[in-house]
């Protein structure tokens, strides 16, 4: 292992101010340590940021929404009531990501900040525009499975990772972000970037910038009657999304008022399909509307090698969340959430998580 500095940080000035070129923050260290394990990265400082206090918070805010601090632990954040009850996909998406010990590590930042998991990227014998920027692209022409049918540049085609960051993408969530210059807020459907020509730069943090918080809008607690995530993954437990979707819905006399929907696996960032959405208004909740959303959310998906197949299953699995989401949210999931094969229950609308 590459050697670097250590620094504990007592505030988020101290953190910032510790920072240095080639520094990178530490909170739960799931995918940073195992990255330095790999020597696929060489930080020349870690900045531990874990005994910050104020950071590991989930808080109801007076306006009807949610700010959840960046140190707060993924299980802490499923479980919780409010959160689970209120916002059903997120807690549903957290669960459906790696294992329960990870879960009781991983924290609310270093999920939005994790790196692709492509196998050119993390095998240093590969050449890597996002490792090595210019070193080219391996994935090209290689086992193409897994990697992005939206968005993608002939520099990369890796996809992003996370589960609770489709979701929040779909809420309309905001990332709060702490620099040497003060601080700033990015909704989270722009804080992750598309490779373009340059796919080493993954978000739009700026060089020493933080994480402080991520917050949902009062708009998003009315989706919580009909919310859902699904996931499809080679592995029903512990595996990265081949394709997932969240799909939310505000139903009013029978009718679709308001639509949400992100999909997870196709490229290299949550996808937002905003005008999939927009078709749907007005509509009744029905499988000619759900088919004809999922058309549009994938109306710009190609391949980025042998794996056309996703276009379809994208899709579908489109289709189908919306069809869950429109029959409401359980109250109670079964344990292994997020999964398109496990049929929930739907009753009183106090939603609970087995």
């Amino acid at each position: 292992m590459n050697r670097f500095d250590y620094v504990r940080a007592a505030s988020v000035a101290e953190a910032v101010a510790a920072w240095v070129p080639g520094a990178s923050f530490l909170a739960g260290g799931t995918n940073l340590l195992d990255l330095m394990k790999g020597d696929i990265v060489r930080p020349s400082r870690l900045i531990d940021i874990t005994r910050i206090p104020g950071l590991d918070s989930i808080e109801p805010l007076a306006d009807g929404g949610l700010r959840i601090g960046a140190l707060v632990r993924n299980s802490d954040l499923a479980r919780d009531r409010h959160v689970s009850g209120t916002y059903p996909a997120l807690a549903e998406a957290l669960l459906s990501g790696a294992s329960g010990q990870l879960r009781n590590a991983a924290t609310t930042a270093g999920n939005a900040m994790q790196r692709t998991r492509c196998a050119y990227f993390y095998d240093p014998a590969s050449a890597c525009n996002k490792r090595d920027p210019g070193a080219g692209c391996d994935a090209r022409g290689g086992d193409t499975r897994l990697h992005a049918v939206l968005g993608w540049s002939a520099h990369c085609i890796a996809t992003n990772p996370s589960d609770f960051c489709v979701p929040l993408a779909a809420l309309d969530a905001v990332v709060e972000i702490a620099g040497r210059s003060g601080t700033r807020e990015v909704a989270l459907e722009a804080f992750h970037t598309l490779p373009g020509d340059h796919p080493e730069t993954e978000t739009v943090l700026e060089e020493g910038e933080m994480i402080l918080a991520v917050r949902l809008p009062p708009e998003a607690a009315g989706f919580a009657a009909h919310s859902r995530y699904l996931k499809v993954r080679e592995r029903t437990s512990y595996a990265f999304a081949v394709v997932s979707a969240a799909a939310s819905l505000r139903l009013a006399q029978g009718r679709i008022a308001e639509a949400r929907l992100a999909l997870g696996g196709v490229a290299a960032k949550p996808w937002r399909a905003r005008e999939a959405e927009r078709l749907l208004i007005g509509r009744l909740p029905d499988a000619a509307a759900w088919t004809e959303c999922a058309a549009a959310a994938l109306s710009g998906a190609h391949p980025s090698g042998d794996n056309d197949f996703k276009i379809d299953l994208a899709r579908r699995l489109v289709a189908t969340a919306f069809a869950r989401a429109a029959a409401g949210t359980p109250d109670r999931l079964p344990a292994l959430p997020a999964s398109p094969f496990a049929v929930p229950v739907v009753s009183s609308g106090v939603h609970a998580f087995a």
